[in-house]
């Protein structure tokens, strides 16, 4: 038996205006002086000038780098950047978190995980999903050394993106449905305190659907918690199982048929309303859960067309064929497919 070890951050963050106290808490650890700043165009304004302010306030030296997608190319760009005395601190989405956590894995450095909106459960999760040309691929990595979420920018943030992370998280339920389904019939491991986390992470979710709502603090902090214990659940496992099932694999058939394709969590949101249908669960309840968030439920709510669902359902079961999920080794029929689509009413 080969010994695995699970990664989890060593501090982790979660309060309103927590951004400010960036270089005290990195003090606390005994991190490097010199950082890396990885963040976007966008997150640069709201999420790297208050991390700049306070590493200038504590006379610590930074770079600043900001990438545009979680590309091979922005991967490059910023290990070019990275000695070994750099932490990187990750500030922004899941493009930016992504890129800064497998750079630095790359280069054998710390990285701080620093989220400004919470959309999915990349924040804490030990892995990294890059795009290829035609694809998205999901690449092991490390865990962050510390998470600083600060819940006042993340509730700023667009309520879409909140959404998209709860759909993620509510997509849980078929991702563990579909392991435990791999487990009985392929007799793939299985982990409990794994699996019992994840699903706790979307009950987080579904039983505060009420609490969560635009522009409010408590809303993101919430949320965030949920993603950080999704994220946990992956560590544990040491795969995406916990979190990843057949409705991830529809969403990633829709990110290679489409030209634009919507946001990760609002596909995997559709996807686990009929991938709980063909497991004979009460998808109606997602559904709803989904539509009391304001995350999409239908084809028409993403400008999806009918067919391209139909065409995804089909290709899903193809796009891993080692994940064994409710869809089978064979996949669906587009036949099945449309009388899946059209019973769910997501066409």
């Amino acid at each position: 038996m080969t010994n695995r070890k699970i990664q989890m951050p060593r501090e982790v963050y979660i309060d309103p205006g927590i951004v400010h106290d960036t270089a005290e808490i990195c003090n606390s650890l005994h991190l490097s002086d010199d950082f890396l700043i990885v963040t976007g165009s966008h997150t640069y304004n709201i999420g790297a000038k208050p991390v700049i302010a306070s590493l200038e306030k504590n006379n610590l030296s930074y770079e600043v780098i900001k990438v545009a997608n979680a590309s091979e190319e922005s991967i490059s760009e910023v290990e070019e950047l990275i000695t070994s005395k750099t932490t990187v601190l990750g500030v922004g989405g899941g493009k930016v978190i992504d890129v800064a956590k497998l750079s630095s894995f790359n280069k054998g450095v710390y990285f701080v995980s620093m989220p400004t909106t919470a959309s999915h459960d990349g924040i804490v999760s030990p892995l990294a999903s890059i795009k290829n040309p035609n694809t998205s691929i999901s690449v092991a990595a490390h865990s962050p050394i510390a998470v600083i979420a600060d819940s006042e920018i993340i509730a700023q943030s667009s309520f879409r993106l909140l959404a998209a992370g709860c759909a993620d998280l509510i997509s849980n339920f078929t991702a563990i449905k579909d392991w435990e389904l791999a487990h009985r019939l392929k007799n793939e491991s299985f982990s409990e305190s794994a699996a019992a986390l994840s699903i706790m992470s979307a009950h987080l979710i579904t039983d505060n659907i009420t609490n969560i709502k635009p522009n409010l603090e408590p809303s993101a902090r919430i949320v965030m918690k949920s993603l950080f214990s999704g994220g946990m659940a992956i560590s544990i496992a040491g795969s995406s199982r916990p979190a990843s099932g057949s409705e991830h694999l529809f969403s990633h058939a829709l990110d290679k048929i489409l030209e634009k394709p919507a946001l990760h969590g609002e596909q995997c949101g559709i996807g686990t309303i009929m991938m709980m249908y063909l497991h004979g669960g009460d998808w109606k309840s997602i559904k709803n859960s989904l539509e009391a968030v304001q995350a999409p439920t239908t084809a028409t709510d993403v400008g999806i067309s009918d067919e391209e669902i139909i065409d995804a359902l089909v290709m899903a079961n193809k796009i891993r064929p080692n994940r064994y999920t409710i869809l089978g080794d064979n996949g669906i029929s587009r036949e099945a497919a449309y009388e899946l689509a059209y019973k769910t009413e997501v066409i």
